[in-house]
């Protein structure tokens, strides 16, 4: 994803990542504080991977540490429902790209060569169908959540689903889920 050609879009990522993990850490205070928190770490990590500067040595290390921690936050959280599980395979995507970053491979974060280069290709692949397949449901969600019908009475602002989350709250985790495809899509 790096590059001269691609840094606008490097950077354009990070926003998006970086804004989406301050909505949700926002959200920590007045939400199920798992869910938010995971959100939080997962939306500030990605943007922290998708900036188009040099990573290595200790903050790789450091990134692949939090992200552990995260996945094994999420897998205890787990027992409290389904969407910890997202957590689960995202904290474990992002420390799957960042460890051929500490082995010194030439591959994962900073390369952006894609294929073979940017780890095990059969397991990038079902990253890949698994993060596309989130933002397609997730879009299809968000879009149903949207409408009129789906509304609460007397009210415009998104109230959200069954899950009780609201229409921003489903749009930042689109938005993370996009990010995570687009970041392993160019490994």
């Amino acid at each position: 994803m790096h590059g001269p050609t691609t840094s606008l879009s490097a950077w354009l990522l990070v926003s998006l990542c970086a804004a989406s993990g301050a909505y949700c850490l926002g959200r920590v205070s007045r939400a199920d504080r798992g869910v938010a928190a995971g959100d939080a770490v997962m939306g500030l990590g990605m943007a922290v991977m998708a900036a188009p500067l040099p990573m290595g040595g200790a903050v790789s290390w450091a990134l692949a540490a939090v992200f552990a921690l995260a996945g094994l936050h999420a897998l205890w959280l787990l027992r409290g429902g389904a969407h910890h599980a997202h957590h689960l395979v995202g904290a474990a995507a992002m420390v799957y790209m960042s460890v051929p970053a500490l082995a010194g491979s030439g591959a994962g974060h900073g390369q952006g060569h894609g294929g073979a280069a940017g780890g095990v290709p059969l397991l990038t692949g079902a990253l890949l169908w698994y993060f596309a397949g989130y933002v397609l449901v997730g879009g299809v969600r968000l879009v149903g959540a949207g409408t009129i019908a789906h509304r609460p009475p007397g009210g415009m602002g998104g109230a959200g689903g069954a899950d009780g989350t609201d229409e921003l709250t489903r749009a930042c985790r689109l938005a993370m889920g996009m990010g995570m495809f687009a970041m392993l899509l160019s490994w």
